[in-house]
């Protein structure tokens, strides 16, 4: 155990031996002068803080010190009622006090005490009380703040982190303050029961057993009762100046003294209405060369400070000019305009109460769900979406960025609600036409008091801002691929090495690179394949990836490796799957055209044949779309990979599949055939 720990230990055993066990006079002098050490250290550390925080062991601290002044007190009390002596410390405080007056003394003793317990301590405690509720209550609020200020792109993932445990630190540190001020304002009630115990019982045992005069005994016990009072009460007086400081305390760059001397002078033209004022005392009875030279120290101050303010401000000004000049021609400022953020969110001014939480928009808590949502869905970190208006686009319009090339747009009526009505005649109810934005389905945007009638008749009618996060989730879900670099990979590798380390020093970075794995999680993503379930992807990248580094032929292993998470993403309840199957004749034609290279394979047939097989596809999807069954294709392993690069770019929405990445239990419907 370290010295410091044992320090401490000894310390809270030596109060509670205090507490027994009587202590000599000069042991407890000793002790007396290191508790108003202590406190005058506790005082200067509350002051010389920037913030509450900064003085976390406070609550824990105070408790302690509190033990020991109230130990101190136990000895010092065993030491005046049994032997009418306390040691130097407190004969002296006594004496100087109270000097040839014992009345005029202890008066002043009393004076102290009730400062402390009626001004100080009560004070300390009722903004211990406020300060904890309030900070309790404005907990919600903080981290709305954060959530917002980290979907905007203001602050980092790291950065949130730290600011959401600040706040429930704080929440821990004013609740434990609150606490802790019930223990001052105990210890300055114990030390006026202590103070009355002393003098009472002392006057009884100086008569009745030491033999002392009334007046003798008064004289001496008097004179220690006031000195340990005082050498009590100033640590304690101290102990609460310094809760009231830390509980007050508003979180700034500088520590009290600065604050001071800083916000208190910062306007030196009122100290020349106080110099004058204070002059104009000198016309009444008061002495006139006092208050003539306390108003011409306030005015010289108000001058010079005057002086000092106007240099700073110049300067401030010249230093703020060169900076902005400086910025402006510095290569970082322009490297930094060059880069994009990974996802934009832009709109018009008309859909501002989308994103102000004060007009009662709900949009970045919306975002906020978004990303956890696909980050489960997709297995990836999805990055922040930066947020901001843009005067360029129409008022009720809105933009989707991906790395800076717009994906998507979209038109949004804040005072209309989106109904679409599939098989429903649309004159049947009055609207704005539109295209809903995530699907492509015909709709309206109908008035609020069209609701409930377009309800009725069996439309589906959502809000504006549902309408906005089903686009944003249906775009990031479409472009998650581009947003997956080799930095993300790279966190993902990290945090499976955490569970996995084996697994990933077999794979990475021989044979493959942290390129060649995010070219294939790329791949994955770019077929709507969650890539959450890595264990599994790096086992089958560690078998195969030893036999080839063709990253298209290992995201096909690795399909076929999570061929139940597959078949679960489209087979329906019955455990049935309608697809559309592939012809041997085009099976066969597309395997005799693959060509293999040293970098890879690739589908080399003639244009004529291309432009046949993907109007055959077109037919079947069409013909599977009036069925309203999602369009899949199904063949063979060894063409699945070439048939989907062949009709990629005409039919994005098509979903091909190979027989490997099915369940065996799984029973399989043909639908329609692709022929030629």
């Amino acid at each position: 155990m370290k010295l410091k720990d044992l320090s401490v230990l000894s310390a809270v055993i030596l109060i509670i031996v205090m507490l027994v066990v009587p202590l000599p006079g000069w042991l407890l002098s000793v002790f007396i002068l290191l508790n108003i050490s202590l406190a005058l250290i506790v005082i200067l550390v509350a002051m010389n803080t920037t913030e509450a925080l900064e003085f976390s062991i406070f609550p824990s601290l105070l408790l302690l010190l509190t033990l020991f002044r109230l130990g101190l007190n136990v000895s010092t009390t065993r030491s005046i009622l049994s032997e009418g002596n306390a040691g130097v410390v407190i004969e002296t405080f006594g004496t100087f006090v109270i000097g040839d007056n014992p009345l005029v003394g202890f008066v002043i003793f009393l004076i102290l005490v009730i400062i402390q317990f009626v001004v100080i301590t009560k004070g300390s405690e009722r903004v211990s009380e406020v300060a904890a509720r309030f900070t309790l209550d404005a907990m919600p609020g903080k981290q709305m703040s954060i959530d917002a200020d980290l979907n905007a792109g203001l602050i980092s993932e790291h950065q949130a982190k730290d600011r959401r445990e600040k706040i429930e630190k704080e929440a821990d540190f004013y609740g434990a303050m609150d606490g802790g001020s019930k223990f001052v304002k105990g210890d300055a009630i114990a030390g006026i029961v202590i103070v009355l115990i002393n003098i009472i019982f002392g006057l009884i045992i100086g008569v009745a057993q030491m033999g002392l005069s009334f007046g003798e005994a008064t004289d001496q016990f008097l004179r220690l009762t006031v000195g340990d009072g005082l050498v009590s009460q100033i640590p304690a007086l101290l102990i609460s100046t310094a809760t009231g400081i830390v509980v007050t305390r508003v979180a700034s760059e500088g520590n009290l003294g600065t604050d001071i001397t800083t916000q208190l002078f910062r306007y030196p033209k009122l100290l020349y209405i106080a110099a004058f004022t204070i002059f104009m005392l000198g016309l009444t009875p008061i002495n006139m060369g006092l208050t003539t030279m306390i108003a011409g120290v306030l005015a010289f101050g108000g001058y010079r400070l005057g002086q000092t303010q106007a240099k700073t401000e110049e300067v401030e000004f010249q230093e703020e000019e060169e900076t902005e000049s400086r910025d402006m021609s510095s290569p970082e400022s322009i490297v930094q305009m060059l880069s994009h953020d990974p996802i934009e969110f832009e709109f018009g001014y008309a859909l501002i109460p989308l994103a102000d939480t004060s007009q009662g928009g709900d949009l970045l808590d919306r975002i906020v769900m978004i990303r956890r949502q696909l980050a489960l869905e997709l297995g990836m970190i999805i990055p922040v979406v930066r947020i901001r208006d843009n005067i360029q686009l129409n008022p009720n319009e809105y933009s989707l960025k991906v790395k800076g090339n717009e994906v998507a747009r979209g038109e949004v009526y804040i005072d209309h609600y989106l109904a679409m009505m599939p098989g429903i005649d649309e004159e049947d109810i009055e609207g704005i036409d539109t295209i809903e934005p995530a699907f492509g389905l015909p709709a309206k945007w109908i008035s609020e008091d069209l609701k409930d009638e377009a309800e009725m008749m069996g439309s589906t009618v959502v809000d504006p801002p549902s309408v906005v996060s089903t686009h944003i989730t249906e775009v990031i879900k479409q472009h998650a691929h581009e947003l997956l670099g080799r930095q993300e990979t790279k966190q993902l590798i990290d945090h499976l090495k955490e569970s996995n380390p084996l697994l990933v020093e077999e794979v990475t970075p021989e044979p493959l690179s942290i390129g060649d794995v995010q070219k294939v999680l790329a791949k994955l993503l770019r077929e709507q394949v969650s890539i959450r379930n890595l264990p599994i992807i790096f086992e089958t990248l560690a078998d195969f990836g030893k036999m080839t580094n063709d990253t298209d032929l290992l995201a096909e292993y690795v399909r076929q490796s999570l061929y139940s998470q597959i078949s679960k993403q489209y087979v329906n309840e019955e455990q049935m799957m309608k697809v559309i199957t592939v012809s041997g004749t085009v099976e066969k034609l597309l395997a005799d055209h693959i060509q293999q290279t040293e970098h890879g394979s690739y589908l080399s047939l003639d244009p004529e044949s291309q432009q046949k097989i993907i109007q055959s596809v077109h037919q079947q999807v069409e013909k599977v779309s009036v069925q309203e069954v999602t369009p899949i294709v199904l063949c063979s392993p060894a063409i699945r990979m070439y048939l989907k690069q062949l009709v990629e770019r005409y039919l994005p929405q098509v979903v091909i599949l190979s027989y490997n990445e099915l369940e065996p239990s799984i029973e399989v419907q043909s639908v329609g055939v692709v022929n030629v």
